[in-house]
């Protein structure tokens, strides 16, 4: 199963049985999202940064590609999706509202997506998250969790891989994401320096036994 990122909380993971397509956003934000196509399409809240499902094409399996909006226990062609609840903010949803946890079992590889998780974890959600062998992880604050509570977060859950997400770059709409942290900040707080990569290509045996973070460019 290969992994890319394609900026904000947007990634692609295509594997043998199909394709998912996570968070995609609107033009609003500074990024342009790149043409993408994709069987599933997981959707973590309601705002345009992450819910522009009408900019993501249909793969040459379906007609129209399912939409995951909500947490429950999805199939897809033989792609397995589980949402669980969580918050968009530290106050129980009351500034930003609900955000869901995916995770999505493709290939044998378990690869979970915090969505805008704006809280630390409790312990009951990191234990109905279950095993995750690579967590994609917002790391850039202030809309998220900042770099400390994303490390809180990996470490919570002990991903096999971790890849952060959500943070700033020089692309991103100044005036609305100008006080979020880079990925440097969250690579300094966790104390590793990765080489960069275009792509993760994983499969079963290829998991790390202690947690590797792993560092995506924007494709």
């Amino acid at each position: 199963m290969i992994i890319t990122y394609h900026g904000h909380s947007t990634f692609k993971l295509k594997g043998k049985k199909g394709s998912v397509v996570t968070d995609p956003y609107s033009d609003s934000i500074g990024l342009s999202l790149p043409r993408l196509s994709a069987d599933i399409i997981t959707v973590s809240h309601d705002h345009d940064d992450h819910n522009a499902i009408g900019k993501v094409a249909v793969s040459s399996r379906r007609k129209t590609p399912f939409v995951i909006t909500k947490p429950g226990e999805y199939e897809v062609g033989g792609i397995s999706v589980f949402g669980t609840s969580a918050w968009h903010d530290a106050s129980e949803g009351a500034e930003r509202g609900p955000n869901f946890i995916f995770t999505t079992l493709i290939d044998g590889v378990r690869v979970c997506h915090l969505g805008d998780l704006g809280h630390e974890l409790t312990a009951a959600q990191v234990e109905a998250i279950g095993p995750v062998d690579v967590l994609l992880v917002p790391v850039g604050g202030v809309y998220t969790i900042d770099p400390a509570l994303a490390v809180k977060a990996i470490r919570a859950i002990e991903p096999g891989i971790a890849i952060p997400m959500h943070y700033k770059t020089e692309k991103h709409e100044e005036h609305v994401f100008g006080e979020l942290k880079t990925v440097q900040d969250f690579l300094k707080e966790y104390g590793v320096d990765p080489t960069p990569m275009t792509k993760l290509d994983i499969g079963i045996g290829k998991i790390p036994e202690e947690t590797e973070i792993i560092y995506l460019l924007e494709q």
